[in-house]
């Protein structure tokens, strides 16, 4: 495996009796960079995380984790990783500093290093005022600041976000991601999974995933740019229903959605979408006060994919 390389995963499968929860996962993430996996509920990225982490084993397939087998060396890559999973799992009862010298001790940060290390991660968080506050006590907001802090006081080289910032609100996610891209600039690699689109862009790289394979890895603009989407956006204030019927009917035509007072038409083929929509709707005498193209985003380009592949 390549320096450069922190986890070289190849056709990760994972069974649950019948329940195929992981069919085929290749991926490769290099060091330094937010990977995000992507896909909607049930497509296997927590089972996928959790078989990078050493927790479950793999029912086919293999990875590398940060230079270790997660078949053979399970400890040794679980030593090596933080992990905030998707729900708050750190102690309740305790307050925020009982917490961080709970986890600096568990995952072997020297005595002599230990209340530096947690001074820094408390200053870092914004938690330094609620050091004593029992963590029950937090907003979630703040839950997952804590949890961010005691995943990396052993300062890792590579962490593991699942859905860190579910529930949580849109300020808050904001903040959150600001440290996640701190922790990155400072050298860690993070893997997150979401299902969130607009976390997704702020990724340098994403893997798609849907019902347990791979569809897609690339930055955010290779994929978007892959699917060859083109995007009108259209104001129909007298009508709007009606168009959206008339343009869903056409071939070209992928996804109607409404956003407001606003149609939004994702087309595929290559055409002007602008064109296109005029075209059927002044054919059906439906008044169209303004239309124009506008940039396709990764939500575009997931829904696209996660569509086109439910109907195949």
């Amino acid at each position: 495996m390549s320096a450069e390389v922190v986890i070289e995963a190849q056709h990760l499968a994972r069974h649950f009796g019948d329940l195929v929860a992981v069919r085929d996962v290749s991926l490769s993430v290099r060091r330094g960079e937010i990977f995000g996996v992507l896909g909607p509920n049930g497509a296997g990225k927590s089972t996928t995380i959790r078989m990078l982490c050493g927790i479950l084993d793999p029912t086919s397939g293999g990875a590398r984790v940060v230079g270790f087998d997660v078949r053979q060396q399970p400890e040794e890559v679980k030593r090596r990783i933080g992990y905030v999973t998707q729900r708050f799992s750190l102690y309740e009862d305790l307050t925020v500093r009982e917490n961080m010298e709970f986890f600096a001790g568990i995952y072997g940060v020297p005595r002599r290093e230990r209340r530096a290390r947690i001074e820094g991660r408390l200053e870092r968080a914004g938690l330094m005022p609620r050091q004593k506050q029992l963590a029950a006590n937090l907003s979630g907001g703040w839950q997952r600041r804590l949890a961010l802090a005691c995943s990396t006081i052993h300062e890792p080289p590579l962490l593991f976000l699942d859905e860190p910032t579910a529930g949580v609100d849109p300020v808050s996610r904001r903040e959150f991601w600001d440290q996640i891209h701190r922790i990155s600039s400072e050298g860690t690699t993070v893997l997150v999974t979401t299902h969130y689109m607009d976390e997704a862009e702020r990724c340098h790289r994403l893997a798609f995933i849907f019902k347990g394979e791979v569809l897609d890895v690339g930055s955010p603009s290779e994929i978007v740019a892959r699917r060859a989407l083109r995007i009108a956006e259209l104001h129909v204030p007298a009508e709007s229903r009606r168009a959206a019927e008339l343009l869903r009917e056409r071939s070209e035509v992928d996804e109607v959605a409404p956003f407001g007072a606003v149609l939004r038409v994702a087309t595929l083929g290559g055409g002007d979408p602008v064109a296109l929509c005029r075209e059927v709707l002044a054919g059906a005498g439906i008044a169209l006060e303004r239309a124009e193209e506008a940039r396709p985003t990764v939500e575009d380009a997931f829904v696209s994919m996660v569509r086109s592949e439910g109907a195949s």
